[in-house]
């Protein structure tokens, strides 16, 4: 059946207008930035990513910030860093991307899956104390669309047992937990620049942490394993020998893309509220709709809106599943996203580690049923509307 048939009419955007989901909102001091960096020559690592990582460090007031070339670097230095490797266990959410489970698996360690909570679809603390065991090394919670995890519980884990704290915090530039800052309750946090995220360098990461050892550690590895000299050898300072102390990596970020960073962070407010005046327009449009929308954080929290997540009630919606319902809204012209199908769906983990997705029956009921809806600063208030009337038009009609 042609898709379109579905529901009837002319999509609501033109073929040649495709809405982009995730769209970055780029403006002309950050195109500015960057053409300073070719002209300068500073296009490697050099004064402008110094310059991101200390902004970072002041907007998160954390000791050290490292910048890096993606969030996936950042968790597996952060794994390296702390010492994880082979024979140890790190414990993490099935509703995740797959960077976080590559991460425990690229030094060595064994991911350990715990159930998701219905309420914030964050990992669920009762879930992970039932996984803890001799080799749990680490506890690596996800701070999902934005909304922090039950970080009073999880901390008290981590004492109780020992255990290192990593979180993952790609969804959670702006996020707080009961007045204080993701990524600060830690051991390190680790944030995600990509091109979708609240916070754009097109590809980057940033690893914080208050410990000065484990912060030239990251820094050591981010770079080849060079010795801390070797970021400054081509400054005007003079040169610098280095000395390779360690096996590292390629993982520094360039100026090229903190030229975008240094401008992105600085409307991070601005763009926050942009995106929590379109995520209430939703909120609004789809109240009466068969779907469940997502969970705000509570009162003392802030919530960063990365993602706009709702559940569609399969049992309203016949039997048109929710794959049916991306493709009608795609014949819309509107981008939408899929966060997350859990990471036990997806065959390498399934067979490697034999996870089965009765064992998380909370992260199955949401994969199956949960789609992003774009909540981009770059949306206009025509494109806003246009979104809600794309997924009125189709729930509507499917209902």
């Amino acid at each position: 059946m042609d898709k379109l048939a579905i529901h009837g009419g002319p999509p609501t955007r033109a073929k040649d207008n495709f809405l982009i989901f995730g769209a970055p909102h780029i403006e002309q001091d950050e195109i500015d930035e960057v053409v300073d960096s070719l002209q300068t020559g500073w296009i490697g690592t050099g004064p402008k990513v110094h310059r991101f990582e200390k902004q970072f460090r002041e907007y998160k007031g954390s000791s050290h910030a490292i910048a890096v070339n993606s969030c996936t670097a950042a968790l597996h230095l952060a794994m390296i860093a702390l010492g994880i490797g082979e024979g140890d266990e790190v414990i993490t959410t099935p509703l995740t991307f797959c960077a976080t489970i590559n991460s425990i698996i690229h030094c060595g360690a064994t991911p350990v899956l715990a159930d998701c909570s219905m309420e914030s679809y964050n990992i669920d603390p009762r879930e992970i104390e039932k996984k803890i065991n001799s080799k749990t090394k680490a506890i690596l919670p996800v701070h999902f669309a934005g909304n922090v995890c039950d970080m009073d519980e999880i901390t008290s884990l981590c004492r109780l047992y020992d255990l290192l704290l990593i979180e993952d915090c790609a969804h959670a530039i702006e996020s707080t937990y009961k007045g204080q800052k993701a990524g600060t309750f830690g051991d390190i946090g680790c944030f995600s620049f990509y091109v979708t995220k609240n916070v754009v360098t097109g590809e980057g990461g940033m690893v914080i942490t208050e410990d000065e050892k484990i912060a030239e550690r990251v820094m050591m590895l981010a770079l080849h394993g060079m010795s801390k000299h070797a970021w400054k050898r081509f400054s005007d300072e003079g040169y610098k020998h280095y000395q390779v102390i360690h096996p590292g990596f390629k993982y520094n970020m360039m100026d090229i893309q903190a030229a975008l960073g240094i401008h992105q962070l600085k409307k991070v407010d601005t763009y926050h509220e942009k995106r929590q005046r379109i995520w209430q327009r939703y909120n609004d449009a789809f109240s009466d709709l068969p779907v469940i929308l997502p969970a705000d954080s509570s009162g003392d929290s802030t919530h960063a809106y990365h993602l706009y997540t709702v559940l569609l009630n399969s049992e309203k919606l016949s039997r048109y599943n929710r794959d049916y319902i991306l493709d009608a809204l795609t014949a819309e012209n509107i981008g939408i996203g899929v966060h997350y199908m859990p990471v036990f769906t997806h065959p390498f983990y399934r067979k490697s580690f034999n996870w089965q997705a009765d064992d998380f029956p909370n992260a199955q009921f949401i994969g199956d049923r949960t789609l992003s809806l774009p909540i981009s600063p770059s949306l206009t208030d025509d494109d806003v509307e246009d979104v809600i009337q794309a997924f009125r038009k189709v729930i509507t009609t499917l209902h």
